[in-house]
Order: C-alpha cells, then sequence, then structure tokens
C-alpha cells in the first residue's frame, strides 16, 4: 500500500535530494565544529591533520552509501571504505613519518577498504551478501597487507634492520604460513 508523496516535501522534492541534503548539512556543519575547536584550541590542522581532509570525505561516501540503498549504496559505501582507508593509513604514515610503507599498506586500501566498506553496508542494510563478500575481501587485504610487511619488512627492512633473515622468528612464521594455507584448503575441500 503506497502512502503516497510526501506532504511536507517541497514541490520536486525527492526523497534522496533530502537524504543528500541533509548529509551534506551534517558534514558542513562538522567541518565548521572542526574549524572552531582548531581555532579555539590552537591545533595545527595543516600540519597534522590534514588527513582529516581525505578521511572525511570517505565518511561522507559512505554516509550517502548508507543513505542511498540498492546498487548505487553499495557502490558508494565502496568508495568510501577506500578513501577513508587511504586517509587512515595518511594519517597513520604522516605520524609515524614511516612513508616508505605504502609499498605494502596499499593492500589495506584495495581489497581491504573495498571489503570494509561493503562489510558494514551489509552489516548496517541487513543485506547477507555484502557481508560476506566484503568479509572476504577484507581478510584478502588483510593477508595482503600481512604478507607483504613480513617480506618488506622482514625480510628487505625496508623501515629498518629485517627482523626474520638470520633469526628463528623466519622458520615459525613459514610453518605457520604453511599450516594456514594447509587447513584452509583441506577445509575449503570439505564444504565442497
Amino acid at each position: 500500500m503506497s502512502s503516497g508523496p510526501d506532504p511536507t516535501a517541497a514541490p520536486g522534492d525527492s526523497g534522496d535530494t533530502r537524504r543528500t541534503s541533509v548529509v551534506i548539512g551534517i558534514v558542513l556543519i562538522g567541518l565548521g565544529a572542526i574549524f572552531l575547536a582548531e581555532r579555539a584550541l590552537g591545533l595545527d590542522l595543516g600540519r597534522f591533520g590534514w588527513p582529516l581532509f581525505v578521511i572525511v570525505p570517505g565518511l561522507v561516501l559512505f554516509a550517502a552509501g548508507l543513505s542511498a540503498g540498492g546498487r548505487e549504496g553499495s557502490g558508494l559505501a565502496v568508495a568510501g571504505g577506500i578513501v577513508t582507508t587511504v586517509g587512515l593509513v595518511l594519517a597513520v604514515q604522516n605520524a609515524t613519518d614511516l612513508w616508505e610503507t605504502w609499498a605494502y599498506a596499499w593492500a589495506l586500501v584495495g581489497p581491504g577498504g573495498s571489503g570494509l566498506g561493503l562489510t558494514l553496508y551489509g552489516l548496517l542494510r541487513n543485506r547477507p551478501e555484502d557481508l560476506s563478500n566484503g568479509l572476504r575481501m577484507l581478510g584478502i587485504g588483510l593477508a595482503l597487507f600481512v604478507g607483504f610487511g613480513l617480506f618488506f619488512e622482514g625480510v628487505i627492512g625496508l623501515t629498518g634492520e629485517p627482523f626474520l633473515v638470520g633469526s628463528d622468528v623466519l622458520p615459525v612464521v613459514l610453518i605457520g604460513i604453511g599450516v594456514a594455507v594447509l587447513a584452509w584448503t583441506l577445509l575449503k575441500g570439505r564444504r565442497a
């Protein structure tokens, strides 16, 4: 049963337009509050807080995805997850001055950020398929991050001394990875 048009909406004003205006209004209020806090507390957002200029638009994209729903909503949620993750990685790199970590941190953005956006979208919108796909992508991103991180930091020593080469840790890590791959393969074979 249709409830008919919204009597409080202006002529030509759809629900999507109204939701978008609400999101934009909330974002503007949030940005204003951040800038006001910067002035009142004497913070230097230009030096340390600049990743917020990447994180906030990512959160806006995610919020727009939640308000849009459907296929468009999941696409916006994925884009929001990617952009937000880029901002968070940049924030960590900015705080630690370890920019070289981008050699393996990209895995958190590509499959990881996409998976995060889709997982949250599926969870909040009660879409089990999106949740399942998102968790899979998130897991792949985290596995790639750990694997490449172990290689670049443990074997090559990208940001310092390599901690795996010439130590007892490398054989244990290789055995652990081998056990994980074997267990995954055997469990996957039982489900089929």
